[in-house]
């Protein structure tokens, strides 16, 4: 189950670091692109509405992913 939460825990990292006016915007996946109602409901505004949830996460993944360093070093 450890195993099952790091990996759930780098991809949500992997989420976090997504740069919307880098990578999002230039292929379609950016905020602005859900500006119409009906495509919330769609799979890539829902895609799109996780991706700026996840970065509102940061700061609780940061204190996360020192309490998974520090668990890993204590209990190896």
């Amino acid at each position: 189950m450890w195993r099952f939460l790091e990996a759930v825990l780098m991809i949500v990292n992997a989420l976090a670091i997504l740069n919307e006016d880098r990578f999002l915007s230039p292929h379609g996946w950016g905020f602005s692109h859900m500006s119409t109602v009906g495509r919330v409901t769609s799979i890539k505004g829902q895609i799109i509405g996780l991706l700026h949830a996840v970065q509102y996460l940061r700061v609780p993944l940061i204190v996360l992913n020192i309490i998974t360093i520090i668990s890993m070093l204590i209990f190896g």
